[in-house]
C-alpha cells in the first residue's frame, strides 16, 4: 500500500506533524487520480508544511518545496494549487522553496574558497521567498514606505493582466510573508491613468 510518507522528506529523518502527513496524503492520492499531474508529480516530493492564521478565522497552507525542485513545481503550480485547495477545504495554498540564510560571519572549509555566496544572503532569501508567495504573477514594481514613527511598510504592485485570479489572495500573501519573514508587505495594483 502506497502511503503520503513518501510524499515528504524532512531535514535529518525528522518525522511530519499531522497536518504534513496530511498535505503528503493528499499529493500522493492527487498523483494517483489526477492523470494530468500523474507524470508530473511522481518525482516530487516536499520538505515540510505549515498551516498559518491569515485573519478573520481564516487559514493558509504553506507548503515548503526543495529548492532544486522549485522549477518543476512551477510547471504544474496553478494546476495543483487548485486541487489541494479543493482538497484542503478552501485554504489558500501557497508554494515556497526551502532555501538557506548563512550568517555574515560564515568561514567555508579549505576546499571551498571564497566569500558567502549572494544566494545565501537574508537579503536575497526575502527576495526569493517574496517571488515565490506571488507566482505565478509576476511583481512589476516595489516601493519602500518610511513613516514618520520610523517603520517601514514595503508595497508590492503585481501585474494586473492577474488581477482576477489573485485579488482574493492578497491578504494571504501578506500573511505568509509577514510570518516568514517578520516584514511588514502590502500587494496592491498599479492604478493606470487615463
Amino acid at each position: 500500500m502506497l502511503t503520503g510518507r513518501q510524499k515528504i522528506v524532512k531535514a535529518n529523518g525528522a518525522e511530519p506533524d499531522e497536518f504534513e502527513a496530511f498535505v503528503a496524503q493528499e499529493l500522493l492520492n492527487l498523483e494517483m487520480s489526477a492523470n494530468e499531474l500523474k507524470a508530473d508529480l511522481r518525482d516530487l516530493y516536499i520538505s515540510a508544511a505549515k498551516e498559518l492564521e491569515i485573519g478573520g478565522g481564516r487559514k493558509a497552507a504553506v507548503i515548503f518545496v526543495p529548492f532544486r525542485q522549485l522549477k518543476d513545481f512551477h510547471k504544474i503550480q496553478p494546476r495543483l494549487v487548485r486541487e489541494l485547495e479543493k482538497k484542503l477545504s478552501g485554504k489558500h495554498v501557497v508554494i515556497v522553496a526551502q532555501r538557506t540564510i548563512l550568517p555574515k560571519t560564515f568561514n567555508r572549509k579549505a576546499v571551498q574558497k571564497g566569500p558567502r555566496p549572494r544566494t545565501r544572503t537574508l537579503t536575497h532569501v526575502h527576495e526569493e521567498i517574496l517571488e515565490d508567495i506571488c507566482y505565478p504573477t509576476e511583481i512589476v514594481g516595489k516601493r519602500i514606505r518610511y513613516k514618520i514613527d520610523g517603520s517601514k511598510t514595503l508595497k508590492i504592485y503585481l501585474d494586473p493582466k492577474d488581477q482576477v485570479n489573485v485579488e482574493t489572495k492578497l491578504e494571504t500573501f501578506a500573511c505568509v510573508y509577514n510570518a516568514l519573514t517578520n516584514k511588514d508587505v502590502a500587494f496592491e495594483f498599479p492604478v493606470e491613468n487615463p
